[in-house]
């Protein structure tokens, strides 16, 4: 593809993932998955699962760290060298934050008189369960490969990200501790990372 078209597809994709996104990072997880991972094929499940990864481990909000890291990543798979990756992370991160900044630019400051507008808050009380359903599919989608429904149904397990006992445990062990919401998230994620040292 040329390289003019793949940096405007990529500025639209996530111009797109950007304008459809509510509630914050890890709802926005399984649509940039859906689009880069399934639809357009740029990236591997596998590396979409690294990527999560080491945007949960550095600092800023996940949903961004991950789109600057698929920008690099669409633009090395494409077979160009770092500059151009950067230019595909700077594209990304641009189109990913654009929308909600033009969105909340445009209703600030009319928010004071539509908070308690009856329709408003019928819309948000919807909103609320689906980000809960986002943030799910998310969990999901990194646990197994589900096909289309209209290529007929079938789920099986990634491998890859489960690939025996030990990996069972640290899940089980990082979803236990989660539960408790005094437990920092930071703190279950730099100690499965410590874990893993050892244990891999």
């Amino acid at each position: 593809m040329d390289t003019g078209l793949l940096i405007l597809e990529l500025f639209w994709t996530f111009f797109i993932i950007g304008l459809f996104t509510f509630g914050g990072g890890y709802a926005i997880m399984s649509l940039i998955q859906s689009q880069v991972v399934f639809g357009k094929a740029w990236i591997t499940e596998e590396t979409f699962v690294d990527i999560v990864a080491i945007s949960q481990m550095t600092p800023g909000p996940v949903g961004l760290n991950c789109s600057t890291y698929v920008g690099y990543e669409v633009m090395q798979a494409a077979g160009y060298g770092h500059a151009m990756g950067t230019l595909g992370s700077l594209v990304a991160s641009i189109a990913i934050v654009l929308p909600s900044f033009m969105i909340v630019l445009a209703i600030a400051r009319a928010y004071s008189k539509f908070h308690e507008n009856t329709l408003f808050k019928g819309a948000m009380s919807a909103l609320r369960p689906a980000v809960a359903g986002l943030i799910g599919a998310a969990a999901v989608v990194m646990i197994w490969r589900i096909s289309s429904p209209l290529q007929g149904f079938s789920a099986s397990l990634i491998t890859e990200n489960f690939p025996d006992w030990k990996s069972w445990m640290l899940f089980g062990v990082a979803f236990c501790v989660s539960l408790n919401k005094k437990v920092d998230p930071v703190a279950v994620l730099f100690g499965a990372a410590i874990l893993g040292l050892f244990l891999f």
